[in-house]
C-alpha cells in the first residue's frame, strides 16, 4: 500500500470515528445501547486510526 493511501485511511480513520464518536455521545441520552454502541465503534477506529499513523512513520519506502 503507498503512502498516500495509507494517510488517507488514518485520517478517514480518525475524523469518521471522532463523528460516529460524537453522535453515539448525543444518541446515548435517548436510548443507551445504540449510543454505547457507536462510541465503542467510533473510539475503536479512532484507535485505528493512530495505530496506522505510527505504523506510517515506522515504514521505509
Amino acid at each position: 500500500m503507498k503512502n498516500e493511501t495509507l494517510e488517507k485511511w488514518v485520517w478517514a480513520l480518525i475524523y469518521g470515528g471522532l463523528l460516529t464518536a460524537s453522535f453515539g455521545i448525543f444518541l446515548q441520552a435517548r436510548d443507551p445501547l445504540p449510543g454505547w454502541a457507536l462510541i465503542t465503534g467510533g473510539s475503536l477506529a479512532v484507535v485505528v486510526g493512530v495505530v496506522l499513523i505510527f505504523v506510517r512513520a515506522r515504514r521505509r519506502d
